[in-house]
């Protein structure tokens, strides 16, 4: 399954964190911090300008400021490669450490931040055994008896079902929105992903990550099971336009894939199956690949034995088509129905092969 992971996204705050009545006052102590040390709070790696600076005096500094809302913020010293993150908030905050280890720092006084804490405890290893089975798969690591396979299935079904314990306890909590947002990208559906938005309080909905979590379930509703699939043309192996919509009528899987893409190959003898079986009871598959070479892309058909129709205009994670779709991570696949209906998605071995049986017998 080739990801593209971003399990601790850098989303950068728009203009406009304006003052509120209260702010905020860090009170540091870092142990072996050198005196006259610059000590910095930034919004973001981009951000430039720092929202609150202080020097360092015995390993202690106090940084004071304002924000409209609880929101994630890096806090750097001297040359700016140490940093600590924290979730900051309106309040009186402590932070205690050492100055070879300031992102491990004891953060207190913050309620934002001791959710996020609790967050990146809960969540940390999850998120990282997964990364590390992402890379074993995409570096086409052998899985004869599909172990790998199973246990990222697993885990994510383990990361979405603390995702939801996450959010129900803490509805009130600006964190909360956050951790829906990391969680979108392991592609939960866009009902699970509207159910957290909804358990929200009002006033987190009104912030920058409920804003963001909302728009991203708005975006997800396209290419969702039960809308009409957006119809695209692009070219075919010989440079002959082809529409999705040519090929109403039938049952269609809109796959996405690619020939670097090692899940995708190792995913391609189901689809071989499934067209081969079902190919004579109305039914094709039809291949949208995110190639940037044609002569990759040709040789993976022939090599894969693909012998339904095939289109791409070569642009990698820039295809056209995906970016309509909204695919971010392959492969990735969209089941059809005669009228042009989504009916099922994200189909993979025997699911995908049940599913046509249910359909078609």
């Amino acid at each position: 399954m080739k990801l593209r992971l971003f399990l601790l996204v850098t989303i950068l705050l728009p203009l406009g964190l304006l003052a509120q009545s209260a702010g905020f006052t860090i009170k540091g102590n870092i142990k072996g911090l050198v005196d006259g040390s610059e000590v910095g709070l930034y919004v973001d790696d981009v951000n430039s300008e720092p929202i609150a600076t202080g020097k360092s005096t015995k390993g202690s500094f106090t940084l004071k400021g304002k924000v409209t809302e609880p929101y994630i913020h890096i806090l750097t010293y001297g040359d700016k490669t140490q940093r600590l993150t924290i979730f900051l908030d309106n309040s009186n905050i402590t932070v205690n450490g050492i100055v070879e280890a300031i992102a491990n720092a004891e953060v207190k006084g913050s309620p934002s931040h001791t959710d996020f804490a609790a967050f990146n405890a809960e969540f940390s290893p999850y998120f990282e055994r997964l990364t590390a089975i992402v890379k074993d798969i995409n570096a086409g690591k052998p899985d004869p008896d599909g172990a790998m396979r199973k246990e990222y299935e697993s885990l994510l079904v383990n990361i979405q079902d603390r995702t939801d314990k996450f959010i129900n306890a803490r509805p009130s909590s600006y964190v909360s929105p956050f951790a829906a947002m990391i969680a979108t990208q392991l592609k939960p559906e866009v009902a699970v992903s509207e159910r957290r938005y909804n358990a929200l309080s009002p006033e987190v909905k009104k912030g920058y990550f409920g804003n963001l979590l909302a728009r991203n379930i708005a975006d997800s509703k396209i290419g969702g099971i039960g809308t009409e699939a957006a119809d695209f043309v692009q070219n075919d192996t010989s440079g002959t336009p082809v529409s999705l919509s040519s090929f109403r009528g039938k049952y269609v899987l809109i796959d996405f894939w690619a020939s670097w893409c090692r899940p995708c190959r190792i995913e391609n003898p189901t689809v071989v199956k499934a067209f081969n079986q079902y190919k004579s009871k109305n039914f094709t598959v039809l291949g949208v690949s995110l190639d940037r070479t044609k002569d990759a892309w040709i040789k993976a058909i022939a090599d894969d034995n693909l012998t339904w129709t095939h289109v791409s205009d070569l642009k990698f994670w820039a295809n056209e088509v995906a970016q309509k779709y909204k695919v971010e991570s392959i492969p990735q696949n969209f089941l059809l129905d005669p009228n042009g209906k989504i009916i099922a998605k994200n189909l993979r071995g025997e699911e995908l092969l049940r599913k046509l049986q249910e359909l078609l017998y």
